[in-house]
């Protein structure tokens, strides 16, 4: 006798139309379609968890690249001078810093301006 997938090929048909619940058109009513658009949907998402890391490393050194220039300095300047200077501060640190606590921020620089100085 043949056998077929009833109760199990049905769970999957339900799964797999469950995660492409709100989709458009074909994407989220046909089993085929649903099926590419899923495994494209799953490597965007791989993709763009690193893509986000970026995004926001970027975002940080303009941050940065901006308020470091207000008090006379460039960018590239003060990276070094933090290394120059010990400071072990990450740049999603400094941006926040920059735009929360001014005061804060100013003194790193000036501790930067001493270690370029020196």
């Amino acid at each position: 006798m043949r056998t077929m997938k009833g109760a199990a090929r049905n769970q999957a048909k339900k799964r797999l139309f469950k995660k492409v619940k709100g989709y458009r058109g074909g994407r989220g009513g046909l089993m085929r379609t649903a099926k590419e658009t899923l495994v494209r949907a799953g490597v965007y998402a791989f993709r763009d968890r690193r893509v986000r890391k970026r995004e926001f490393r970027k975002l940080w050194i303009i941050r940065i690249n901006a308020a470091v220039r207000e008090r006379g300095l460039r960018y590239s300047e003060f990276i070094h001078g933090l290394e120059k200077a010990n400071l072990g501060l990450d740049r999603k640190s400094l941006s926040e810093m920059a735009i929360h606590d001014p005061a804060g921020f100013d003194a790193v620089v000036a501790r930067v301006k001493e270690a370029l100085a020196a």
